[in-house]
């Protein structure tokens, strides 16, 4: 089973990146979960979700504490959040970094791996707006393997409609950027 920790703010779709990546994998015959965990946060305020695939079926229901997998959309959650907290000891995060430099300097163990590209410049170009989620959807495919990208196709028509194609166009860019 692969756990996902993803930490975004209210608004960016954090809650449909979990339900997305878990829509795909069920649509390959595999079992998952997704759940998001807020209070009464107003948008723009820090947000997780999470998300589990497994070959098997998922006894868990509680919150994903040691992620395989951290899902990072917004930037300057970086310096406001501990998101490598609980991270396995051969974890990755995948983070939306368009400043240059690496937030996490130090704060991952030389087991962990990082993956990072400017999402908001992907999603601006094929969105006209900075909303990342389905952009950082295909970073996360390309760097852990655990779903396809064609498995999206589906989820993403039906949930965003006549906007799916630039969801689609923004979530392949990211992946051949990775």
């Amino acid at each position: 089973m692969k756990e996902f920790r993803i930490h975004g703010r209210g608004g960016q779709g954090a809650v449909t990146t979990a339900e997305l990546i878990a829509q795909a994998a069920i649509r390959e015959g595999k079992y998952a979960q997704a759940f998001p965990s807020f209070g009464p946060e107003r948008r723009g305020a820090p947000v997780t979700a999470f998300a589990r695939i497994s070959d098997n079926p998922i006894r868990i229901r509680s919150r994903v504490y040691e992620p395989d997998v951290v899902l990072v959309l917004d930037e300057s959650l970086l310096k406001l959040v501990p998101v490598e907290e609980g991270l396995k000891e051969d974890g990755i995060v995948v983070a939306n970094i368009s400043s240059g430099t690496n937030p996490l300097e130090g704060r991952l163990k030389p087991s962990q791996r990082l993956y990072s590209l400017d999402a908001n410049r992907i999603a601006q170009e094929a969105l006209g707006r900075p909303i990342t989620n389905t952009t950082m959807i295909g970073a996360l495919i390309k760097a852990t393997g655990i779903i396809k990208l064609e498995s999206l196709e589906e989820p993403l028509r039906e949930r965003f409609g006549r906007l799916a194609e630039r969801n689609l166009t923004a979530m392949q860019r990211a992946y051949e950027s990775l």
